[in-house]
Parts: C-alpha cells; sequence; structure tokens
C-alpha cells in the first residue's frame, strides 16, 4: 500500500476555488460568493491556506491584478454567448434580437460578476503559485 495522498484534479480545484499550491485548501473564507453582495464579503480571505500554509496576498496590491483576468472572462463569456446566439437563434438587423442578446448577456455578466471575481482570484493567483506535490516538505512561496 502506498502512502501517498491522491493528487486533486488541476481543474476540480480551480472551479472549487482550492488553493494551487496543494490544491486542497479553500482559498475563500465562505464556500458561497452569494451569501452576502458586500464586496469584501465576497472577496473574503483567510491570510494563509489552512492546508499548506501558502500565503495568499503574495505583495502589497497584488489583486489588482485580477481586473485584467475578470475583464477577460468577462469577454470571454460575452463572445461565447453571442456565437451561441448567433447559431442558435440569428442576428438580424431587421428585429431587435440583437438587444435581446444584449439585454440578456448584460444581466448573465451582472448575475455572474460575485463568481467571476472569486474565479480571476483563482486564476490570478495559479499563474504564480505552481502546485506542489510535496508541500509538506518545502516552504510556501513568498514574494516580500
Amino acid at each position: 500500500m502506498s502512502d501517498s495522498k491522491p493528487t486533486p484534479n488541476y481543474w476540480w480545484a480551480t472551479f472549487a476555488n482550492k488553493c494551487p499550491r496543494c490544491r486542497r485548501g479553500p482559498m475563500f473564507s465562505n464556500n458561497n460568493p452569494y451569501r452576502s453582495l458586500k464586496a469584501d464579503m465576497i472577496l473574503e480571505m483567510p491570510e494563509k491556506c489552512p492546508v499548506c500554509q501558502q500565503k495568499y496576498d503574495l505583495e502589497p496590491g497584488f489583486w489588482y491584478g485580477t481586473g485584467y483576468v475578470s475583464y477577460a472572462l468577462a469577454f470571454a463569456m460575452s463572445v461565447t454567448t453571442f456565437v451561441a446566439w448567433y447559431v442558435l437563434l440569428g442576428m438580424s438587423i431587421d428585429d431587435s434580437r440583437v438587444f435581446w442578446w444584449l439585454g440578456i448577456n448584460s444581466v448573465l455578466l451582472v448575475v455572474l460578476q460575485p463568481w467571476l471575481m472569486r474565479f480571476s482570484r483563482v486564476v490570478y493567483l495559479r499563474l504564480f503559485v505552481h502546485f506542489d506535490k510535496e508541500y509538506e516538505n518545502h516552504q510556501p512561496k513568498e514574494f516580500d
């Protein structure tokens, strides 16, 4: 029998908002981004991962880069909904289908914004902190 723990799946850990270093610890204090719609509650994070002690805020102002990731995710989602709308319903200047798409896409982006804000933090941190199978034996990554 092997004493090693199974490696958590990359995609599961990303979409479940888990620490990128150990893929086990939660990145946010509460799993539900819609619990309270205040920005400080949506993005409430512990200082370090409770499993591997990886510091989440790597340097002052670190999370400003998530604005670019969030923008890219919103743009990708808008392109995806546009293509789906075009393939399924088509676009025409003779009726208001394009305006219906704009309205539905806008509502979708507003409703998904708390989740997008969290997901952009997860994706952004994964650019700098990589999975370490031997996280118990190594020190967490520090930038300060």
